[in-house]
């Protein structure tokens, strides 16, 4: 075996110090050599707070953004659940001719159903929206899910019907 190979520690490998040696703790690293707190107005404190002006001011631009999308997507909500409301009452009418008039009715209370609740989400802004949201997911989360997955459902069914649609007009 060569004399670099690793061989265990014996107990004569370990010699204790003499006994008039005294034991002095090293410096810890962190205060020793260098100083590392930087003055005001050092390069790190700049970079830092560069990095903070920058992070507000994105923060801030993302956040509004986010707003004028939401604002945007209920404004689209509102007028589709209007044109709901216009075509159930539509219908009722029709409805009249071929059911009879007691299902007309259902049919014009439903219109007038929907459209309240646009009336309800057009009066609102986006935050008391949110927050009405969370406030119903966390006294009926297994409502919650439920409407999710049927949502899920219907996004699925509605993409599936689009890519069918591209795929049957000639245009692979």
């Amino acid at each position: 075996m060569a004399d670099n190979d690793l061989k265990p520690i014996t107990d004569g490998d370990i010699a204790p110090p003499p006994s008039t040696t005294t034991f002095t703790p090293a410096e810890p690293l962190k205060t020793a050599g260098v100083d590392f707190d930087p003055a005001p107005g050092s390069k790190t404190e700049q970079v830092k707070q560069t990095v903070k002006d920058y992070s507000a001011k994105y923060g801030t631009q993302a956040s509004d953004r986010v707003r004028s999308l939401a604002d945007t997507g209920k404004e689209r909500a509102v007028g589709g659940l209007d044109q709901l409301s216009q075509m159930i009452t539509d219908a009722a009418g029709q409805v009249d001719e071929k059911l009879g008039a007691q299902y007309g009715e259902y049919a014009r209370s439903a219109a007038g159903a929907v459209s309240n609740f646009s009336d309800q989400i057009r009066g609102k802004d986006v935050d008391q929206l949110l927050d009405e949201a969370r406030e119903f997911v966390r006294k009926s989360p297994g409502v919650a899910v439920g409407v999710a997955a049927a949502l899920g459902f219907a996004v699925a069914r509605l993409v599936q019907s689009g890519i069918d649609g591209n795929s049957t007009d000639g245009r692979n």
